[in-house]
This record gives C-alpha cells, sequence and structure tokens, in this order.
C-alpha cells in the first residue's frame, strides 16, 4: 500500500514556544479528515519557524 503525503500549505511564521501545542492540538483533532501539521525551525532564521500543512 502506497501512502502520498500533499503539501497544501507552507508558511513562515514568528517562532513561538508555545507553537507546538496548536500543531498538536491539529493533529489529533483533524487525522480523521486525512490532514496532518508539521513545523520546523528554519534553518536560516531560529526566530522563524516553518508551519505547514499536508494531506495524507
Amino acid at each position: 500500500m502506497e501512502s502520498k503525503i500533499e503539501v497544501l500549505s507552507t508558511v513562515k511564521i514568528q517562532a513561538s514556544p508555545d507553537l507546538y501545542k496548536v500543531v498538536d492540538a491539529l493533529n489529533r483533532t483533524l487525522k480523521e479528515s486525512d490532514l496532518m501539521f508539521g513545523l520546523a525551525l528554519d534553518k536560516e532564521d531560529k526566530n522563524k519557524a516553518i508551519f505547514s500543512i499536508y494531506r495524507t
């Protein structure tokens, strides 16, 4: 069985210590809708985070 992940949107935002809580809540709430959310620190600017929305 092949699993494809499609990037729907990516945005660079100001990093915040509690931002991961929002991403966790979105993932827990919307996983049945085949949506997944990701968060990563920007490699070039550690004050920015990259928030991504995926369809699984």
